[in-house]
């Protein structure tokens, strides 16, 4: 059988994706859809049986079908409140890794002896950022299955400033500014673990800027401050609209993070299927909201360079 060059390797592209399509679909989407479907079900009945899962509807009249979702946000308070601490938290580190993570890419990206093995030290967390790992750096040596009474170096000690401010006198001034330095200096290994990603993107959009804007600034006699505000920032502006998008996905998918940790495994672990479909349908459309108003917001201060 005769079949045109053309036709063929378009025939052996099908061929390649093909196995991909079919674990997409039985093991991607047929899954997920089964899982909207378990958010208006009833959750006392939805349990494990022979040959599958026993099924059974909530009743479309009185609007009980929204039972679960009305569960989640009207009489679940643990939902609410990790609900409240994710925001918080990812309102109040995402600006601070933006900052840090370009702060370091501009240092990166100068001519300076050991560059690559600096590249390779604020990288290196993305390769070795493992559960013990982590856990160890944040301070958290139990969950690791170590004893909790063991010597460990003070390296790890995540608490130190706070507990100098707290020495000082600055914690006591107001609650508000007390939460605020609390999460910030508590958290500081996280910030910088979490940065790896945003350092390397940063830079490749720093590499990308043509020197002839370089020359440009230099011969119009443009300071430092001046070719960063004007050169650099706009530069590198659509990098800022990816690494926020994906700093802030990235907070609301740790699995660390009380939402997913504290009331979506728990409730998988208790076998309340139904009522955990309806929360995590629930968290991944407050996440596509936030992540929506993001991109709303940011595009617009974002610079597209024009051939």
């Amino acid at each position: 059988m005769k079949i045109p060059y053309e036709r063929r390797k378009s025939l052996y592209g099908y061929g390649f994706i093909s196995v991909w399509l079919i674990g997409t679909v039985l093991w991607f989407l047929i899954p997920l859809a089964e899982s909207f479907c378990y958010c208006f079900m009833d959750n006392k009945l939805l349990k494990p049986d022979t040959g599958g899962m026993r099924k059974a509807w909530l009743p479309l009249a009185g609007g009980k079908w929204l039972e679960n979702f009305r569960y989640a946000f009207a009489a679940d308070p643990k939902f609410k409140e990790g609900l409240l601490s994710v925001l918080k938290d990812t309102l109040i580190q995402t600006p601070m890794i933006l900052v840090f993570s370009l702060f370091i890419a501009v240092i990166l990206n100068q001519k300076f002896r050991g560059r690559g093995f600096a590249r390779a030290i604020f990288f290196l967390p993305v390769i070795i950022a493992t559960g013990p790992v982590y856990n160890i750096i944040s301070g958290n040596i139990a969950a690791t299955g170590a004893d909790s009474g063991a010597q460990f170096s003070t390296l790890f000690e995540t608490d130190l400033v706070g507990d100098l401010l707290e020495y000082l006198g600055v914690m006591n001034i107001s609650s508000g500014l007390t939460d605020f330095i609390n999460t910030v200096v508590t958290n500081i290994f996280g910030l910088v673990w979490s940065s790896g990603i945003q350092i390397l993107i940063f830079l490749a959009a720093l590499q990308n800027i043509p020197p002839s804007a370089k020359e440009a600034a230099s011969m119009e006699g443009a300071t430092a401050w001046e070719y960063f505000w004007k050169i650099t920032l706009p530069y590198v502006s659509p990098m800022i609209l990816a690494n926020f998008i994906y700093t802030v996905i990235d907070s609301f998918t740790r699995t660390d993070n009380p939402v997913m940790m504290r009331v979506l495994d728990k409730q998988q672990v208790d076998w309340d299927y139904a009522y955990a479909s309806a929360m995590v349908w629930s968290y991944f459309a407050i996440v596509m909201a936030v992540v929506g108003v993001v991109v709303l917001i940011v595009s617009r201060h974002v610079f597209y360079e024009v051939e």
